[in-house]
């Protein structure tokens, strides 16, 4: 087994550093959020920088006494995120959900998805039942919401009080001028009703600027 390159204290720095998890801002019913950038999230590739371990001792020790025992919600951002630069793998995705304590997933009230892909949706279908339930609500897969534009997070989220990477805002433009299907909010549970917005055109999901 190759060991990491860097020191426990090292790889807490370089979580620190990047911002992987970070509560900033609030919800619209005045919930703290609990940001999560999925692109920076320490896959296969920098796996020999960042171990699980030291994920969930940094959850353990920077971010869960953060939240103070409150109700809170989750803001997930996928966008850019590669299977093979930032995902772990089942068995570790399990180990990091399994170690967080039950009074922290019972206080989690929403589980926001920005910019879903299509492997992602199969991955929680096949998987979310068995990774992610137990506790109030089924847990975290019993909580999540697909949200495909930042415009449909802002109706659940305070816009100002949350930061989105630049790379965020780019897929952002990127979408504006590519056809695209399933805007709004919604979530794989039938039985959950979360009241996302809908459009009443499709003219509204493209810029004027992409129409020459």
């Amino acid at each position: 087994m190759i060991s990491t390159l860097l020191s426990q204290s090292e790889q807490e720095k370089l979580i620190r550093k990047l911002e992987i998890f970070k509560i900033q801002g609030r919800d619209k019913r005045g919930r703290p959020i609990l940001r999560v950038i999925g692109k920076l999230f320490p896959g296969n590739a920098i796996a020999r920088l960042v171990t699980v371990d030291t994920v969930k001792k940094y959850l353990e020790d920077e971010i869960f006494p953060s939240l103070d025992g409150r109700p809170f919600s989750v803001v997930y951002v996928h966008t850019g995120v590669n299977r093979g630069d930032n995902f772990p793998g089942i068995s570790a995705l399990k180990s990091l959900y399994d170690a967080v304590p039950v009074t922290v997933r019972d206080n989690l009230e929403a589980f926001y998805f920005l910019h879903p892909g299509i492997q992602s949706r199969l991955f929680l279908a096949t998987f979310g039942r068995i990774l992610f339930t137990g506790g109030v609500g089924g847990g975290l897969y019993g909580k999540v919401n697909y949200v495909n534009r930042l415009e449909f997070l802002w109706d659940r989220v305070r816009r100002r009080g949350i930061e989105m990477p630049e790379f965020v805002h780019e897929f952002e433009e990127e979408m504006e001028c590519r056809p695209t299907m399933d805007y709004g909010l919604e979530s794989d549970h039938p039985g959950i009703i979360h009241g996302g917005p809908c459009l009443d055109s499709t003219v509204s999901t493209y810029s004027m600027r992409c129409i020459a």
